[in-house]
């Protein structure tokens, strides 16, 4: 299980990232698929001194890093390398750590074994995959976790970071848009209308969003480098039990944008995001086209 919200409010920000999402390894991936493990690991040994091509998810990696260069005391991020690599053929992996100047040192190399197990084990807050298994299983375990979309989009050009988030089945449960699955709109407009003043239920990401503003409590407003955003197809007036839901969990949103039902690429390269975090596939694949994109295989849609 993931750490509690005591815990987390008191401690670093620890994000747990696959070797697949920090850099890009389609090519020995391939071989891999084609040839075998033996072919893929003289590969790897044949080319450990060449430096890999930037993943989806080293931008993000490095502005979260930089984080630390802000703060005095202890480092309050760290990223954790999970990989399926052996230590032997991941030595090419942690040579390109080195050469990209990321401040990478602990590491669970499982050797062709699924490595989620061990995301719990380093009290992480979130991990980040290409693999939709592994993230699943990370998720059934407590832990916020998305696989990584290639995106087609430019990288923010902003210098603070800024994440984004869905809220039904991300933020909060699934029980809400499971009305509205199984009985349409008027349904789910008339639940929220009726329950405004209840409480929404936790998703997976809320301890990862409570992470996130313990980190960004360490910097006065007007100098945070970490801004938050909600972006929702809610629209008035089931916008009500999302405020209110935000106010009993004593979590602060920079940006909240209730959508409508619009599409919401254009809103999220409008904001800047570095990445967005989204239950559905169809969302995903649109915001792709404009930012990094973490889908996350929770609740009814994904059923």
């Amino acid at each position: 299980m993931g750490r509690s919200e005591t815990e987390k409010s008191s401690s670093k920000l620890v994000i747990a990232i696959s070797s697949t999402a920090l850099f890009d390894m389609s090519e020995s991936h391939s071989i891999y698929e084609q040839e075998g493990v033996e072919a893929y690991s003289c590969y790897q040994r044949q080319h450990e001194d060449d430096i890999l091509e930037p993943g989806e998810a080293l931008p993000l990696v490095s502005k979260l890093l930089s984080i630390n260069d802000q703060l005095e005391g202890d480092p309050r991020v760290e990223v954790i390398l999970l990989s399926r690599n052996s230590a032997d053929t991941g030595l090419r992996v942690f040579n390109s750590i080195a050469h990209y100047n990321l401040d990478i040192s602990r590491a669970a190399f499982s050797g062709g074994t699924s490595p989620y197990r061990y995301v719990s084990a380093f009290n992480c807050d979130l991990f980040l995959s290409t693999n939709a298994g592994d993230v699943r299983s990370a998720l059934d375990n407590g832990v916020a976790a998305a696989t990584l979309i290639p995106s087609r989009g430019k990288n923010s050009e902003t210098n603070d970071l800024r994440f984004a988030f869905d809220g039904d089945a991300v933020l909060f449960s699934d029980a809400s848009e499971r009305i509205f699955k199984e009985r349409g709109l008027k349904a789910f407009a008339d639940n929220e209308k009726a329950a405004a003043c209840e409480p929404l239920d936790a998703g997976p990401f809320k301890n990862f969003l409570i992470a996130l503003q313990g980190l960004q409590s360490e910097f006065s407003p007007d100098t945070c480098p970490i801004r938050t955003a909600l972006v929702t197809a809610r629209a008035a007036p089931s916008h009500e039990r999302v405020v209110r839901t935000l106010r009993d969990w004593n979590v602060r949103i920079d940006e909240s944008l209730f959508l409508g039902g619009l599409s919401k690429g254009d809103f999220l390269k409008s904001f800047g995001a570095d990445v967005f975090f989204d239950d559905q596939q169809l969302h995903c694949s649109s915001a792709s086209d404009f930012v990094a994109t973490g889908h996350v295989p929770h609740g009814v849609s994904n059923e």
